[in-house]
């Protein structure tokens, strides 16, 4: 089974590539860029499902016959900003902003932000398109909190700004394997394995 990553971001591209490895599932990980890259795609819906749904449409138009699309929508939710940044994650200071510009965004927006309202979840929606144009979507969340300043080099986005609950490190201090173990994108894959498992993809 071919599954195509809509994204243009290799970080993504990287850590589905390492999940699914860890499953054992016979599927096979393509690169959007194998096909000249990432079809562009403005992520106007306003919904997570939206964007993804955008995105893998946009995919499944080039890919191979018979292969499948999983597009992924991701970001940062905080109750301080009423669940800003949100979709709006990866352009939170602007179209094109690096990651250290959307973080220095964040802590400056949430600078004010007492203790109790530092609360805030990375949310995952995964969004898996079939040859047929059938859909099937999952949701994974990781809930903690916002520092006050960066701590940890690992991970990308706003890793190094978020420690997940029941924990005491940032994602950006946590090895690959351990942020695997409770990420919200981790949690939502999960659910895409054990779906392709009870409809007998991938054995």
């Amino acid at each position: 089974m071919d599954i195509y990553l809509a994204t243009g971001n290799a970080h993504k591209a990287e850590e589905f590539g390492r999940l699914f490895a860890r499953e054992g599932l016979r599927v096979r990980v393509r690169s959007a860029r194998e096909l000249g890259g990432m079809p562009f795609v403005d992520e106007s819906s306003g919904t997570f499902v939206g964007n993804c749904r955008l995105k893998a449409e946009a995919l499944l138009r080039i890919v191979p016959p018979k292969s499948w699309v999983l597009a992924d929508d991701s970001g940062l939710c905080c109750d301080a900003l009423q669940g800003g940044p949100g979709v709006d994650s990866a352009v939170y200071a602007g179209t094109g902003a690096t990651d250290a510009q959307n973080r220095a965004k964040l802590l400056a927006a949430m600078k004010e932000a007492p203790p109790h309202r530092r609360g805030a979840r990375f949310e995952c929606h995964l969004l898996l398109l079939g040859p047929n144009w059938t859909d099937v979507k999952f949701v994974g969340q990781c809930w903690g909190k916002i520092l006050e300043a960066e701590v940890g080099t690992e991970g990308f986005g706003y890793d190094s700004l978020f420690v997940p609950a029941n924990h005491d490190r940032t994602f950006g201090q946590l090895s690959a394997a351990e942020k695997d173990a409770v990420s919200h994108r981790a949690k939502a894959f999960a659910q895409l394995t054990g779906w392709l498992r009870e409809n007998h993809y991938g054995d």
